[in-house]
């Protein structure tokens, strides 16, 4: 009575039907390895409620997919075409939530295909594998501390083409100006440069060689970040 509740209108006598019990395992093999998946994430990474959630959740989602496509290629071409249309309905994230995602709908591809102690086994490596590159913490190296954003205010009557090149040429391994405004009514102008420190111990140096140089007028020195959406 329970699977006859459960068979499809469109399965033919031949077709070979997912049992509840089967279809239970796999779900719940899913939902579990999205919640490692999740935790996972969330050790020492800013993240948002909405996108945990979804990363919990995703890998039973694809599951169920795969498990009713079930070897129909056509209907595997057409989901496939139906999830390629969220990608033009979501902002695009970072590098870390996009892998964490491809990672989530393998797992569940993996389970709804019916191995569930691979699906596990591909979990329980990736998840510690992206927990060690979370905790020896790469991005924060000394190396990443060198490169600032500076914004410098000059008088309007100085030409500030090249002068201060001589003093990024000393301090810096590379920088390039980036934006120049004009500011109070056009009175002064607003010069932004990305560089790249030799070291972080002469930042101080280079504040005060500049200082020379725009009057003592105003510069801001500040972390030079690469701005993401949210996902």
């Amino acid at each position: 009575m329970l699977d006859s509740l459960f068979k499809g209108l469109f399965d033919s006598p031949t077709a070979s039907v997912i049992s509840v019990t089967d279809f239970l395992i796999c779900l719940g093999a899913a939902l579990v390895i999205g919640v490692i998946m999740a935790l996972s994430y969330m050790y020492k990474t800013r993240y948002t409620k909405s996108f945990v959630v979804t990363l919990a959740l995703l890998p039973s989602v694809v599951c169920v997919v795969i498990m009713m496509v079930n070897g129909n290629v056509g209907t595997g071409v057409a989901v496939a075409g139906a999830f390629s249309l969220v990608r033009f309905r979501s902002a695009p994230g970072t590098a870390k939530e996009i892998c964490t995602l491809f990672l989530a709908m393998g797992a569940g591809l993996i389970v709804g295909m019916g191995y569930v102690g691979y699906a596990f086994l591909f979990t329980v490596i990736m998840c510690v594998v992206f927990l060690f590159y979370s905790h020896i913490n790469i991005s924060k190296g000394k190396n990443a501390a060198c490169y600032k954003t500076v914004n410098i205010t000059i008088p309007e009557g100085l030409d500030y083409t090249n002068v201060f090149e001589d003093v990024f040429e000393e301090y810096c391994a590379e920088y390039e100006v980036i934006k120049v405004k004009t500011v109070n009514l056009g009175s002064m102008f607003r010069i932004t440069y990305n560089i790249r420190l030799k070291s972080t111990d002469v930042e101080k140096k280079m504040i005060d060689d500049l200082r020379i140089r725009n009057g003592n007028l105003e510069i801001t020195v500040s972390k030079q970040e690469t701005v993401a959406y949210e996902l």
